[in-house]
């Protein structure tokens, strides 16, 4: 089953909340879904310790180098979808995750660090392609982007991304107070109480634009023979 990564050396990029939101919106459809914790500060593990986490959601949290590339073939054997947060470092265990996935998904914020991060991810996923023989689909999502107007930075990085040919995700994470409160309260993003946690409807909407593309990504790179 689908293998999607979670990458960008460069901390603070959005990798946790964007992680957390794909399973949370895959679960709430029905699917089974696994998720391999692979960040040091585990907050998806201490997220899914507060009530409301969906029993078709399951979490691997003592992830190491030396074991996450079994976990991540029980996982695919198990689950419907697999998806990884990964440590905010370019390890040998961020390259072997990298090497087992269908797509890695690069979050990256309208900043020049972030975008020096995501190149450097880019870099690892086409060796790690070179190696297996084989195409990783991948994509940079934005992060962390103004509801009301794009920043001059967003666009420029857009437009950098663009013309180097590096595929960038349509739907951007919108900066919402939703996501950082789904981490505080537990549960589906849907389920958080709109009298105490503003615009929820419309980070529900924001977050199911972004999870629509991961999976027509998926079903392209299906298309291709990328994704068994």
């Amino acid at each position: 089953m689908p293998v999607i990564a979670f990458a960008n050396p460069k901390g603070g990029a959005g990798k946790t909340t964007s992680a957390l939101l794909l399973a949370s919106e895959l679960a709430s459809r029905g699917a089974s879904v696994t998720i391999i914790d692979a960040d040091p500060e585990k907050w998806i593990s201490q997220w899914g310790a507060l009530p409301g986490r969906p029993t078709n959601i399951t979490i691997v949290s003592e992830v190491t180098e030396e074991s996450i590339v079994d976990q991540i073939e029980t996982a695919a054997a198990e689950a419907q979808f697999v998806v990884i947060d990964l440590e905010g470092t370019a390890s040998l265990m961020v390259a072997n995750a990298i090497g087992m996935s269908d797509l890695v998904i690069i979050p990256t914020q309208g900043s020049s660090m972030d975008a020096k991060g995501a190149a450097k991810t880019i870099r690892l996923i086409r060796n790690q392609a070179r190696m297996a023989r084989r195409d990783i689909s991948h994509a940079v999502l934005l992060t962390r982007t103004s509801a009301a107007v794009a920043s001059r930075a967003i666009r420029n990085v857009r437009e950098q991304l663009d013309q180097a040919g590096i595929p960038v995700f349509g739907a951007s994470i919108i900066e919402r107070a939703a996501y950082r409160d789904i981490l505080d309260y537990g549960g589906l993003l849907e389920d958080l109480d709109r009298d105490l946690v503003s615009n929820v409807d419309k980070a529900v909407e924001n977050a199911r634009a972004f999870v629509g593309e991961v999976v027509e990504r998926l079903k392209a790179a299906r298309a291709t023979g990328e994704v068994e």
